[in-house]
């Protein structure tokens, strides 16, 4: 009858400590990830651009998606309509973010008419077109690490993330963990093909949330900003 007494509140207890001592023990590891890779550094403000109403825009304190939605943007409005379902509209309500596509100025009429259908449930506070000549739009391409040229109509299926200080991330290291394992060649992920909705909601949409997390960390003087995935990949090709 004293076991009986005794095994019940025993019982309780281990339910309730266990999942606290979990808990305590993920606790150290919490901060314990990847910071979102350096690809590039000092990415050019886009002086050579402007909005249909003549305004600016900049780079510099925001985090921003970059596209080039080419010449004829309304002929496949496909990549629009997968940027603001799979990035815009997961990340809107992040401070500081912002998604700006570049356009020749011979876009603005069929970008116009983007827009309306992009607008269609609310206002794309947060999004920006602008519009620059085709030299500005080579110039601003090349600037960026990329692995695919601008197409003839001066735009692209990629985008690319410049973090507050004009830097692009990605990954240095886009390798599978059966990859590693094989010892394949390290190969990297500079910016994301918004044909493939895949790559959008996994890969673009992890990175997205470790680059908020870094900065949000840094607001709180938590940040440690040890890259130890570049370091591996340094050791990997001196060895």
């Amino acid at each position: 009858m004293m076991f009986s007494k005794i095994k019940k509140p025993l019982v309780l207890c281990v339910l309730f400590f266990l999942p606290v001592l979990f808990l305590l023990f993920l606790y150290p590891s919490k901060h314990n990830y990847n910071a979102l890779d350096i690809v590039k550094t000092n990415i050019p403000e886009l002086h050579n651009f402007k909005t249909s109403e003549g305004g600016s825009i900049s780079l510099e304190n925001q985090l921003t998606v970059l596209g080039f939605l080419g010449e004829y943007p309304m002929q496949d409005a496909t990549p629009a309509l997968n940027l603001k379902e799979l990035v815009y509209d997961k990340f809107r309500g992040f401070k500081r973010f912002q998604i700006v596509v570049l356009l020749p100025e011979s876009a603005k009429s069929q970008a116009q008419d983007l827009k309306k259908e992009l607008n269609a449930f609310e206002p794309l506070k947060y999004w920006t077109f602008a519009f620059g000549s085709p030299e500005a739009l080579q110039n601003a391409y090349t600037n960026l690490k990329i692995s695919a040229v601008l197409r003839p109509d001066l735009g692209s299926d990629y985008v690319f993330i410049i973090d507050k200080e004009r830097h692009q991330r990605g990954r240095l290291d886009d390798r599978t963990k059966t990859q590693k394992e094989k010892d394949a060649p390290i190969q990297g992920l500079y910016s994301y093909n918004v044909l493939e909705v895949s790559e959008l909601k996994n890969k673009m949409s992890d990175d997205m949330r470790i680059l908020f997390t870094e900065y949000r960390q840094k607001r709180k003087g938590k940040f440690d900003s040890n890259t130890r995935r570049a370091d591996d990949i340094l050791n990997n090709e001196i060895n």
